[in-house]
């Protein structure tokens, strides 16, 4: 595998993560450095773990993983477009650990697939993981201040897009793990 194969299956990945993060920057009135690094860290960090569980675990826990990313990312997106109907709204601008873990897990879920085709590839697992990680938290980052920039003026159509988003993203891991995609 090349890197810029490599890269590609990097930026790939990330697009889950990115989606959430410009969700999670919507929810904030003025979003900080701190909030774009928690979700990079977040999103980074288990974009890095999880292909390597893959690679070291194998397919053993494969047909579990599509359908634990569909149900949080259904939980998240249902609510989010629940709460943007709703009228002066109090932001969800929770960035716990308690926030994060499940947006992180469910978005990573695919890189464990990932992760268990690298073992069948002899792929070198530690920088491969590595960059797949490193790609997430900036593209996260940056997602979170692509949010806070429409966060304004739009931000309860975004919140039932960014829902929709969601919802859909955990349908299409859902249906691609079921091997329907």
């Amino acid at each position: 595998m090349t890197l810029f194969d490599l890269i590609l299956i990097a930026i790939s990945l990330s697009m889950d993560a990115f989606a959430v993060s410009i969700c999670k920057g919507l929810s904030v009135h003025k979003v900080s450095f701190a909030h774009a690094m928690t979700c990079g860290l977040w999103f980074g960090g288990f974009q890095f773990l999880m292909p390597t569980l893959g690679f070291f675990l194998g397919d053993r826990f494969a047909v579990v993983g599509p359908w634990v990313a569909f149900v949080l990312l259904a939980i998240i997106g249902v609510n989010m477009v629940r709460e943007s109907f709703g009228g002066d709204e109090k932001l969800d601008d929770d960035y716990s650990a308690k926030a994060m873990l499940p947006l992180a897990v469910a978005t990573s879920i695919d890189a464990f697939a990932v992760g268990v085709s690298f073992a069948a590839m002899q792929v070198n697992i530690l920088p491969a993981a590595g960059l797949i990680g490193c790609i997430t938290c900036l593209l996260s980052a940056i997602g979170v201040r692509v949010g806070a920039l429409f966060g304004d003026k739009y931000r309860a159509p975004s919140e039932r897009i960014g829902g929709i988003v969601l919802i859909l993203i955990g349908l299409k891991t859902l249906l691609t793990g079921l091997g329907i995609l």
